[in-house]
């Protein structure tokens, strides 16, 4: 066997029946997280083989293998744990089939010599497995144990302990005191904490400047998730998946109160490292808090030396070990909505598995959107996204978005020929792409927002003809130089027509409408309804200052700073306002966050609204006020949301009888919203469309590079 940079290449000798049944096997009972997708069958001359052993790597320079993304530590290890006498209470143990992949590696092929392992001399018991064919640990590059591998250690009070057990014993303790621990884990490190102890949890969030963005809980086990959430069999499969991701589940039992900051959901893991497990054993508590270890918006932190300085002001203790984390990747988060796992952020565990195409998109770079960034690059037929990069405003984001370009492109041996940008001219990924076109003296390729976030839908599922693509987030530059997120068009994989949108209506004061839905909220209300009593008979406007509510009204009236936004995003946010739910969002999308979390399920009903080359919503809004007076708040969001279901259905049936398409694509980060998205799957499948959504990719920004790369690749 050969394990090179273009596959795995297998030279078999033997009767014609036994290569056949080797050639099904491998087919049939694949180890659980590879992912195989064709074998190629050839003939060649006999030379005689006795036993099997594997060549050494080779490196083919024009193609790439798949690199593996990161696995969750299996059973088999776990058990290693307390039966191997060289590996009991390892915190590093990990096989052929588990441990560390795409964080450690640093070029192709995947040996240790090119991974953060190198470093670590083997033992001569574990080189022994490493050569077996018949030991598990058979060619398995971060191949460890207790006497030979990385190690971990307390920094706590100036001082370094070392040893598993009195670390092990130490952090516990600290955590059933209420303490914060940074730790270091797979892909950078975590802050720690009990999520049943609300002093611990509050001081987190003030600690990490974290208001009210919830946190992600790790369980210590299936059932102590069921204890506190509901869990469906697909959510409970998704739990327990070797990727490993935080599931969005509904709340069944209150943790702290501060972790989810009365939303009604939670975002749940189980353990995926050894020493989650050896940690969640020697304390009480059925789950910790663990979230990213960095500042509100900054990268994750993966180096020992920053770690050493930062968590300090965020963390009481700080647990690190020696082993070089490579590639920085968070924790992938995914929700089940309609039954099926949808990627609401893809990292850990899926990056850098590539999404397949049907035709090629070799050579182009696409650099994504600014917020919630991934870049793509192109390799044949295939889209090899980045994990998880965050918001380039930020400037440690964007240094980070610039190192990870050229890990990639020197571990996929990548040179771009062609670049793909978004439409909008001051990004800042437009801005480096325009840089990089011109040194590199490449063409670059301008794609709408919009247009690249119903490709990215289309790509994933293999779809290339023209489709009746809907389209909601909060914003994306327009053609017309507004602010499109409530969109219509009618697209294939090279143009688009738009067909309707949302209303359009100002932004007061630009972006710092998206920080403060309130203000969003008055202009829908000074927009339909001018100074009436409507603005004086909402209580969410009582606690607005009146200076500020002058100051808007003005702003309006001179059309100061108020660039028109279609988005969707914008009229959840105004809706959330009017409702009194949020008037400030501490975080992307609180508001229809919030909007979604408290709307009944058992309610049917809709609001009124008018369709034309536009849908308006001043019906919708006047309807919504006058409920305030006689209706719960949940029987009123659920009554807007099911608003705006109806008017993406009947928007796509009029879109239908003037086209003849039946193929629905829905994209945006609206559609992350499950309620919203579980209704109108309803609404189109009685009226029979064929639904095509985003699930392998993030719906939201975090999928646009998809859909950049593809249109670029459509580009004459």
């Amino acid at each position: 066997m050969d394990n090179r940079t273009d596959g795995v290449f297998v030279s078999v000798e033997g009767e014609e029946k036994d290569i056949l049944n080797f050639r099904n096997q491998i087919m049939i009972s694949p180890p659980e997280a590879s992912n195989i997708k064709t074998i190629e069958v050839r003939s060649g001359k006999i030379n005689g083989y006795h036993d099997f052993t594997i060549a050494l790597s080779k490196n083919t320079e024009l193609d790439t293998t798949e690199i593996s993304p990161d696995i969750a530590v299996c059973h088999d290890c776990l058990e290693d744990l307390e039966s191997d006498p060289e590996r009991i209470n390892y915190p590093f143990v990990n096989c052929t089939n588990c441990g560390p992949r795409f964080t450690i590696i640093e070029k192709l092929p995947y040996d240790r010599q090119f991974t953060s392992m190198e470093r670590f001399q083997m033992c001569p018991d574990c080189e022994r497995e490493y050569h077996d064919t018949d030991n598990r640990r058979f060619h398995a590059q971060p191949v460890a144990c207790n006497k030979c591998g990385p190690e971990y250690e307390l920094w706590n009070d100036g001082k370094i302990v070392k040893g598993i057990e009195e670390i092990l014993s130490t952090v516990a303790e600290k955590i059933r005191n209420g303490e914060t621990i940074a730790i270091k884990g797979m892909g950078g490190y975590n802050l720690v904490c009990d999520a049943l102890n609300e002093e611990a949890v509050s001081r987190l969030r003030e600690r990490k400047y974290r208001d009210s963005k919830p946190f992600a809980v790790l369980f210590r086990n299936i059932d102590c998730v069921k204890d506190f959430c509901y869990c469906s069999k697909e959510e409970e499969s998704a739990l327990k998946s070797w990727k490993r991701p935080i599931v969005i589940l509904q709340e069944k039992k209150k943790l702290a109160p501060s972790l989810s900051k009365g939303l009604n959901t939670t975002g749940a893991l189980l353990p995926y490292m050894p020493f989650h497990y050896l940690l969640l054993n020697r304390i009480k508590s059925p789950a910790i808090v663990l979230t990213s270890g960095n500042f509100s918006e900054e990268p994750i932190v993966i180096d020992d030396r920053i770690a050493s300085k930062k968590f300090p002001v965020l963390a009481d203790s700080i647990v690190s070990h020696n082993r070089q984390i490579l590639n920085r990747c968070d924790d992938s988060v995914v929700r089940v909505m309609s039954n099926e796992v949808s990627i609401l952020r893809r990292s850990r565990g899926y990056v850098p598995l590539p999404v397949d195409l049907p035709f090629d998109v070799g050579g182009i770079l696409s650099v994504g959107a600014d917020q919630k960034n991934t870049f793509c690059l192109g390799k044949g037929k295939q889209a090899v996204m980045s994990q998880y990069i965050g918001d380039l405003k930020n400037l440690p984001t964007f240094e980070f978005f610039k190192e990870s370009v050229d890990r990639f492109s020197k571990m996929f041996n990548f040179k771009p020929v062609r670049l793909a940008c978004d439409l909008h001219p001051d990004y800042i990924s437009s801005n480096f792409a325009e840089q990089l076109s011109e040194n590199l003296k490449i063409p670059l390729i301008r794609v709408q927002h919009h247009h690249a976030h119903i490709a990215s839908c289309m790509a994933e599922n293999q779809l290339n003809e023209k489709v009746i693509g809907i389209c909601m987030d909060g914003t994306g530059f327009g053609d017309d130089g507004n602010i499109w997120g409530g969109e219509f068009l009618l697209a294939d994989l090279k143009g688009y027509e738009r067909f309707a949108h949302f209303d359009y209506v100002p932004m007061p004061g630009g972006d710092k409408a998206a920080d403060e839905p309130w203000r969003m909220a008055f202009s829908y209300l000074f927009k339909y309804f001018g100074d009436s009593s409507y603005l004086n008979s909402i209580p969410a406007f009582q606690t607005i200052p009146d200076n500020q509510v002058s100051g808007i009204r003005e702003v309006l009236r001179k059309n100061i700073n108020c660039p028109l936004s279609s988005g969707a995003g914008r009229l959840f946010d105004a809706v959330s306002s009017i409702m009194g739910i949020c008037n400030y969002s501490g975080f992307d999308s609180e508001a229809p966050i919030r909007l979604e979390s408290v709307a009944s399920y058992s309610v049917s009903d809709h609001y009124p609204f008018h369709l034309a080359d536009k849908v308006v919503f001043d019906e919708t809004i006047k309807s919504i006020i006058n409920d305030l007076q006689n209706f719960d708040i949940s029987v009123i969001s659920a009554k807007f949301h099911n608003t705006i279901a109806m008017a993406i259905a009947e928007m796509a049936m009029r879109m239908r009888e003037e086209t003849s398409l039946n193929k629905v694509v829905l994209s945006g980060g609206v559609f992350q919203n499950k309620y919203l998205f579980t209704r109108l799957c309803r609404l189109l499948v009685d009226r029979h469309f064929e639904i095509f959504s985003n699930h392998s990719v993030p719906s939201n920004d975090g999928g646009v590079s998809l859909g950049q790369i593809v249109i670029a690749s459509n580009y004459k």
